[in-house]
């Protein structure tokens, strides 16, 4: 068998042709392996017949759907690359992803009409020459062919494998909290790695009923998606997260397990009427993207259920590290371990290791790191050293191997010489009852240089600064402790569940 990602699909289609592979939790869609297998290879025969060559970039704008998944494992046989696009963007960000990227092809969803239609109408300041459209209810745009109509234009006949090994797979575009995105290159041996590294790690098993409500456009939601192929489970994807339609879910299609950001699980904490629901199949949901606050994981845990959290970036193409069931409770607070073929270590400035108790930065290593920036070599050298890559986040080891996340370097605060991470200041406001968001930033600090200043959502509106204030006053030490309380309706994150500090500093002037 090739090192060919798209195989995963042929193979499980030819081992478990009627299992369910995918259900949509929003529409009646419901296919098996062979069905999203036919579909997959009709697909792909009908990029080969018209002309798609092996390296060319396929733009992806579309809702999480059976036509993201197939159209992926389709580009990944024919040896095209996908260019996986964040739906929230605006088209000036858009533009700049798709000239910077040379995608010559875009599948568009219906929910992005007026958007497709401001891009096509810059003309050359895109590359894009092919306009597909997944047509639903929307009348088909002038200038665009019906992806379903090209799709099934094609025999279901397996393709002829295009691209193998260090080949280009896809590149997906980090989320530019600060500055311009940059276009992370994965391939199909970085990308099988990762797969092969969680199923390694994790309790994914073949009858497994996992929930997706991630976007497919990050990788925290493709490349689950894809370990269930390759173990031969069912993903029940929900187009976009609610809360509420994910506990029916969970009842509805009794799954099993599912992987959240922390704040889609606060939010589904507040659904009304929560015991009614049965959640008595869920077993665990994966979490990251953002530290899990003790107090959550131990609401989830009166549920019955496991939150293990999980830590890993775009960059490594989703694993890093993770909490097992048999610590989660034991250490809860912690990431846990390195994943079963992957290094990490804990670095000071001068690159040595760092002591236990020690902040340091994760240095992570293994053949599913990215094999770069696109076209950014001098962000990637800086970012891969001697085969490490420097991921600009701060966390301590324990005594015992276990990796507590503190922070991001850039978003740590110095007061008077300390170093303060507003994750566990954070950590420290979810836990007040009528607090449901928080978010942490540094202001200038006449006397300290710095000074933490906190950002929350209330839910009881008579919630005072004072009263948040003298919550933290015996929780954290004088110079961890706020200085300032704003409050607010929304905090800004972006798709993956993390806080955008960037906009944070520019809402409040800090």
């Amino acid at each position: 068998m090739q090192n060919n990602l798209g195989l995963f699909l042929t193979k499980r289609a030819t081992l478990n042709p009627d299992r369910e592979a995918y259900v949509d939790g929003n529409l009646p869609v419901r296919l098996s392996f062979r069905a999203l297998n036919d579909r997959c290879n009709r697909l792909a025969n009908a990029f080969n017949s018209a002309g798609v060559k092996k390296g060319e970039r396929i733009g992806f704008l579309l809702m999480n759907s059976a036509e993201f998944m197939e159209a992926y494992f389709a580009a990944a046989k024919i040896g095209a690359v996908v260019v996986p696009l964040n739906w929230r963007l605006v088209p000036d960000e858009l533009e700049f992803i798709l000239k910077d990227s040379g995608t010559k092809r875009l599948i568009f969803g219906d929910e992005f009409l007026d958007t497709v239609k401001e891009l096509h109408s810059r003309g050359a300041k895109t590359d894009v020459i092919d306009w597909l459209q997944v047509v639903a209810e929307k009348d088909l745009l002038p200038f665009a062919h019906s992806y379903v109509e090209f799709r099934d234009s094609a025999a279901a006949l397996e393709p002829t494998i295009g691209a193998e090994s260090d080949d280009m797979l896809y590149i997906m575009y980090t989320s530019g909290t600060t500055g311009l995105p940059k276009g992370v290159v994965h391939t199909h041996n970085t990308s099988i790695w990762a797969v092969i590294t969680v199923s390694a790690t994790t309790y994914f098993h073949e009858e497994d009923r996992f929930l997706g409500a991630l976007p497919m456009f990050h990788v925290g939601a493709l490349m689950p998606l894809t370990l269930n192929v390759y173990r031969g489970a069912t993903s029940v994807v929900m187009r976009s997260f609610d809360p509420k339609r994910a506990w029916e879910l969970i009842q509805d299609e009794r799954l099993t397990s599912g992987l959240a950001v922390p704040a889609m699980l606060n939010f589904m904490l507040q659904v009304a009427d929560l015991e009614r629901y049965d959640i008595t199949s869920l077993r665990w949901i994966l979490s990251g993207a953002a530290p899990v606050p003790v107090s959550l994981m131990q609401r989830y845990a009166d549920l019955g259920i496991e939150i293990h959290q999980i830590y890993g970036l775009t960059e490594t193409c989703g694993p890093a590290c993770v909490i097992d069931a048999e610590n989660a409770l034991k250490k809860i607070g912690s990431t846990g371990k390195a994943f079963f073929h992957t290094d990490v270590r804990l670095a000071d400035p001068d690159g040595g290791e760092c002591a236990p108790g020690v902040a340091g930065e994760i240095l992570i290593r293994g053949p599913h790191i990215m094999r770069e920036y696109w076209n950014r070599p001098e962000a990637t050298a800086e970012t891969i050293v001697d085969g490490w890559l420097h991921t600009g986040d701060i966390a301590i080891v324990d005594e015992d191997g276990f990796i507590f996340i503190q922070d991001r370097i850039k978003d740590m605060i110095i007061s008077g010489g300390e170093n303060v991470y507003p994750a566990e200041i954070e950590g420290v406001l979810m836990t007040h009852p009528d607090i449901t968001e928080a978010a942490v930033i540094g202001q200038p600090d006449d006397t300290w240089g710095e000074s933490p200043f906190a950002i929350v959502v209330r839910s009881d509106p008579n919630l005072t600064q004072e009263a948040v204030l003298a919550y933290c006053d015996k929780k954290l030490a004088r110079f961890k402790q706020p200085r300032r309380v704003a409050f607010t309706d929304l905090i800004p994150r972006n798709p993956s569940g993390k806080i955008l500090k960037r906009i944070l500093r520019d809402e409040y002037g800090v």
